[in-house]
């Protein structure tokens, strides 16, 4: 029984191995792949801690797949999108992406959310080479090319962040006391130090974890610490949760608040009645605002959105989701008809793409990180809108710069062509 099971493990492993698909071989050898179909897999959360807001990325991402699929697919190939639910728990991440892997052989890893989630995962996915794009998080962890090489990023990392709104908090209220809140991982480590970079050591700093849905210690700490500012690195619930149990306890900072964690509509509907309080929060992004329906990426996505999401509440949520999605299909356009993992993964590293982004994606071969910078946005009457300009910077000494590139329009059709 021992050495049956040896032998078994030993078949598995040269199974999981034959997977990357590695040099030039024809899609018919490549997992995921047929003449008339490309299965792809993401984890997300459409339950737990983090379901709020981020359970519509994924049905949008669909969305724009199915979009795609009534159009043709890509080179004939319709895409086909398994979302598995992670609950934002880090031994259920491991499970279902194996799962994904193993016994569904999806082609690739697309969109996997949350940094404490798809750290987890990093090294499974490379030792069966499956490519591993857009992470949906900001963790420098995914920006290692000679570790990981076939995993990217897709939001600025965090430390590019900081470094931003920590710059918008340096000019803006010179002398205030600047507090920061961050989740206890990579997301408020990373984001963090980006903001030390600019401000040095900040007044007070706290974290919390997203077990427990109690953030008084922390908020109790900052207003007997008098913060002027604090700085959020939270995902919408602890968002909601920082903003309403400051008010209850008489305590009125300034907010300025990762991306992540700021889309407007999760967090009015996460405060209910006291959603005013959101008014004059600072945050940033990198895509077009929701509520911006001048916007032509907002037309495409809200198109896509009634025709192929069931005319799903559209908020920035949404956004991000299509936005994934046009980036993936420009990936698999770049990597052409004879579709293999490595030639997906050389499309992403020979860069050049353009989208719905304020500001460019950065990959290359020594460069996995995704876009390279964002604007700040601040909530009036319960909308957001981005005012100043869009900054880039890196996750080191690098200056934050302002960004000169010009936005760009999509196809007349929505679906991007090979580069």
């Amino acid at each position: 029984m021992r050495r049956t099971a040896t032998v078994l493990a030993a078949l598995l492993l040269a199974a999981g191995c034959s997977n990357g698909n590695s040099s030039g071989g024809g899609s018919g050898d490549t997992p995921g792949v047929t003449d008339s179909e490309i299965v792809v897999g993401t984890h997300m959360p459409l339950t737990g801690p983090a379901a709020a807001g981020y359970s519509k990325i994924a049905p949008a991402t669909k969305a724009y797949f199915d979009y795609v699929n009534a159009n043709g697919g890509v080179y004939g190939r319709k895409i086909t999108y398994k979302i598995m639910d992670d609950g934002y728990n880090p031994a259920n991440t491991q499970q279902v992406v194996r799962q994904l892997v193993l016994q569904d052989k999806v082609f690739a890893i697309l969109n996997g959310l949350g940094t404490p989630t798809h750290t987890g995962v990093l090294d499974f996915l490379k030792t069966n080479r499956v490519p591993d794009l857009f992470v949906a998080s900001g963790s420098r962890s995914w920006n290692q090319p000679d570790k990981y090489p076939g995993t990217f990023g897709f939001n600025p990392d965090y430390t590019v962040e900081g470094k931003i709104l920590a710059t918008h908090v340096k000019e803006t209220y010179p002398g205030k006391k600047v507090c920061f809140l961050g989740q206890d991982d990579d997301f408020g480590k990373d984001s963090l130090v980006g903001v030390e970079k600019v401000l040095g050591p900040v007044a007070a700093k706290q974290t919390y974890v997203t077990s427990n849905p109690n953030v008084g210690p922390q908020m109790g700490a900052f207003k007997a610490a008098a913060c002027d500012v604090i700085i959020l690195a939270t995902i919408p619930g602890f968002t909601a949760l920082s903003i309403g149990t400051a008010a209850k306890i008489g305590f009125k900072p300034q907010f300025v608040v990762s991306n992540v964690g700021s889309d407007p509509t999760t967090l009015t509907k996460t405060l209910g009645q006291a959603a005013g309080l959101l008014e004059g929060v600072v945050a940033a992004g990198y895509l077009p605002l929701a509520n911006d329906d001048a916007n032509p990426w907002i037309q495409l996505f809200k198109k896509v959105n009634t025709e192929h999401n069931a005319n799903a509440e559209f908020d920035n949520n949404v956004v991000y989701g299509m936005s994934v999605a046009y980036l993936f299909v420009q990936s698999l356009q770049g990597a052409g008809k004879d579709l293999t993992r490595d030639k997906l993964t050389a499309a992403v590293v020979n860069g050049g793409f353009t989208g719905p982004g304020l500001v460019s994606v950065r990959y290359s071969d020594k460069d996995h990180s995704g876009y390279g910078g964002e604007q700040l946005t601040k909530i009036t009457g319960g909308k957001a809108a981005y005012f100043g300009t869009p900054y880039q910077t890196d996750d080191g000494d690098g200056p934050v710069t302002a960004y000169s590139g010009a936005a760009v329009t999509p196809p007349q059709n929505g679906i991007p062509t090979a580069q």
